[in-house]
C-alpha cells in the first residue's frame, strides 16, 4: 500500500471505524533514519491505534527505526517481508527475505531488543512458483524462534519475475488453507489472513480458523465498508454516521493540514474518492473532489459543488454496493 495508506488515508479510514488496527504504508528503515524523521512518522493521535510497517534487512538500521517509531507513539512495528515490486527487491527486501529466514530472524531480534511494542511480520505463503509449504513453515519456524508472535500472511506466492505488483496481487493462486495450516501447527502464535477478503463473508470465514484478517485495497476503493467493522468485529454498538458528517469531518481536516503544514486539499480529497461507492451520482461527486483545476478554491466551496453535482444525478445512475 505504498503512496496509499498515508496519514491522510489513515485519519479518513479511523472516522470510519474506531477499534480497527491501522497501518501505515512500507517505509524505509533508511529514509526514517536518514531522510527526514518527521516526514516519515508524523501521524495524527486520533489514528490510534496504528502500526509501523518498515521495510529493511539490515538488524542495526531496522532496530533503530523502530526504536523511533516507539518513541512516535506507534503501536506496533511490523517488518515487510512480502512486497514483491522490483524496486524493494534492488533494495534486497521485501517479498525476498523470505529467501533468508536467518536473516529476518536477526532483523526481528534487533527489533524486539530495541523495543518494548510488539514487533510483527508480513509475508507471503510462498516465493516464485513452487508452492511448498515446507518452506513457509520452516521459515515461520525459524522467525518464531526470534521472539516474533504475530504474523501476517498473504495467502499468494510472491512471483519476483514475471509479473508486476498488481500482477502480483492476482495472478499467484489464493492459498487460504495454508494460513490455516500454520495455525494448526503453531497454534500459540497469531496468524492473521491477508489478500482476496472483499466481503463479511470472506472475513468470517477466515476467523473462524485463524486469529484476524487485513484487508487492504478494498477497503480504499470501498472504505464505507469500513463503517460496520466496529460492530462486526468489536462488539461496539453500531455508529449513527452519515457519508455527509465524514466528508464535513475530512474538509475540517483539510483546513487544518493547509493551516499547520501548507498541505494542499487534493492530497487529502484523493484518499477519500470512494466514500459515495455504490450510491447514485458517485462518479459525478468524485469527478468534483479529484478535478486539481479547482484546487485553489477552500475545500467547503469544492464540497458545495460536489453535493450538488451528485443532487443532479440521473435516478437510474445508482451501482450495485
Amino acid at each position: 500500500m505504498m503512496d496509499w495508506t498515508d496519514r491522510h488515508c489513515r485519519y479518513f479510514h479511523r472516522l470510519l471505524t474506531r477499534h480497527t488496527l491501522l497501518y501505515t504504508e512500507m517505509v524505509n528503515a533508511g529514509a526514517v533514519l536518514h531522510g527526514g524523521t518527521d516526514r516519515h512518522l508524523r501521524f495524527n493521535e486520533e489514528e490510534q491505534a496504528v502500526a509501523l510497517q518498515l521495510g529493511g534487512c539490515e538488524p542495526g538500521d531496522l532496530a533503530r527505526a523502530a526504536r523511533l517509531g516507539e518513541q512516535w507513539g506507534y503501536r506496533e512495528i511490523n517488518l515487510n517481508c512480502g512486497c514483491p515490486s522490483e524496486r524493494v527487491q534492488r533494495g534486497a527486501f521485501g517479498a525476498g527475505l523470505m529467501k533468508e529466514p536467518g536473516l529476518v530472524a536477526d532483523c526481528v531480534k534487533a527489533m524486539r531488543d530495541a523495543v518494548h511494542v510488539p514487533v510483527t511480520v508480513k509475508h507471503r505463503v510462498g516465493i516464485g512458483r513452487v508452492e511448498s509449504y515446507a518452506f513457509v513453515r520452516d521459515f515461520v519456524g525459524r522467525v518464531a524462534d526470534a521472539g516474533c508472535e504475530v504474523f501476517v500472511v498473504h495467502a499468494r506466492n510472491a512471483w519476483l519475475e514475471g509479473l508486476s505488483p498488481k500482477q502480483n496481487r492476482e495472478i499467484p493462486p489464493l492459498r487460504y488453507e495454508v494460513v490455516q495450516q500454520l495455525k494448526m501447527d503453531f497454534p500459540s502464535l497469531t496468524f492473521v489472513t491477508n489478500g482476496g477478503l472483499t466481503s463479511d463473508q470472506a472475513i468470517a470465514e477466515q476467523l473462524d480458523r485463524v486469529d484476524g484478517a487485513m484487508i487492504g485495497r478494498e477497503a480504499y476503493h470501498r472504505p464505507w465498508w469500513l463503517s460496520r467493522w466496529d460492530a462486526l468485529y468489536f462488539g461496539a454498538a453500531p455508529q449513527r454516521v452519515e457519508r455527509e458528517a465524514i466528508e464535513e469531518a475530512m474538509v475540517t481536516y483539510m483546513i487544518r493540514e493547509y493551516q499547520h503544514y501548507g498541505t494542499p486539499w487534493p492530497a487529502i480529497a484523493r484518499h477519500m474518492l470512494g466514500l459515495q461507492h455504490g450510491l447514485r451520482g458517485a462518479r459525478l461527486w468524485r469527478q468534483v473532489w479529484s478535478n486539481h483545476r479547482l484546487k485553489d478554491l477552500p475545500p467547503a466551496a469544492v464540497m458545495a459543488r460536489a453535493r450538488a453535482a451528485q443532487a443532479m444525478a440521473e435516478p437510474d445512475a445508482a451501482l450495485a454496493v
